[in-house]
């Protein structure tokens, strides 16, 4: 009796130094709460990110739109410190009608003259000028189609050509470009007289171009440069785009311009 009690009791110490094995985990409900809890912690973080994001590329977005609008007008102003004569719009909107009084350039100049880059329907002038082009000796021109450089042609000495400049307000679509509006710049200037006709010859102006006539008909510059041609064949030049991102929403505000220069008794002069 007493050997089976010592037996049993030896089995049984056995049976409980036995490793117990562990079935615990997550349930599913668990892992969907976790899921849920992550989730709340985690969209929001990232919606947060997201926006900080975006708003820092606004930002450079919209500081380098500035700067390149600033560059933009501060070309255009240094174009206009060459400039010789600029036309009103009367010069701009009217037709040569082939008389003093009432010719313009509007067919002579793009879109109605065509070019390359800009088209009838959404390029328009907005600033057209006269200007002497300055040649550096050591910039190249084209003398029979070769790349010739000015000092060649001026022995040795910088030079000037006129130039016709035109701005334009472009709202084409484009795949390059954006689809709100942009700034162009269409130039075409005159040949440059070679001094050494023997051994070279005149540069090649722009296709196109045609220098002004003080011997046109009328009194003032204003009538004569508004009877200005072009040349006979079509202009290759093509207009350049000088900033993009223009935003062309009227705003009907007046500017309030101040008057700095003596006013005119010419009604003509306000047309």
């Amino acid at each position: 009796m007493i050997n089976s009690l010592r037996t049993l009791l030896t089995h049984k110490l056995k049976s409980n130094n036995k490793p117990k094995v562990n079935n615990g985990g997550f349930t599913l409900i668990e892992l969907l709460v976790a899921m849920i809890v992550a989730v709340l912690i985690i969209a929001p973080l990232l919606r947060f990110m997201i926006t900080i994001v975006d708003t820092d590329r606004k930002e450079q977005a919209k500081a380098t739109s500035e700067q390149e609008i600033q560059a933009a007008m501060d070309y255009i102003a240094r174009d206009l410190e060459q400039a010789v004569y600029i036309y009103d719009n009367s010069g701009v909107e009217r037709d040569n009608a082939g008389k003093a009084d009432d010719s313009g350039i509007r067919n002579q100049i793009p879109p109605v003259a065509a070019a390359p880059g800009c088209n009838t329907d959404n390029c328009q002038p907005v600033l057209v000028f006269w200007k002497r082009k300055y040649f550096d000796r050591t910039d190249k021109v084209k003398v029979k189609g070769k790349d010739t450089k000015i000092e060649k042609l001026t022995n040795g000495n910088d030079t000037f050509v006129y130039a016709l400049v035109a701005y334009y307000l472009i709202t084409e679509p484009n795949e390059t470009w954006s689809d709100i509006a942009r700034i162009g710049r269409f130039e075409i200037h005159d040949k440059v007289t070679s001094e050494n006709k023997k051994e070279v010859d005149d540069s090649e102006p722009s296709p196109g171009f045609k220098a002004f006539n003080l011997n046109e008909e009328g009194s003032k510059l204003k009538q004569k440069l508004n009877q200005w041609k072009k040349e006979a064949g079509n202009y290759e030049t093509p207009v350049q785009i000088l900033v993009d991102y223009i935003d062309n929403t009227a705003t009907g505000i007046k500017p309030d311009c101040p008057s700095v220069f003596p006013k005119s008794d010419d009604k003509d002069d306000l047309q």
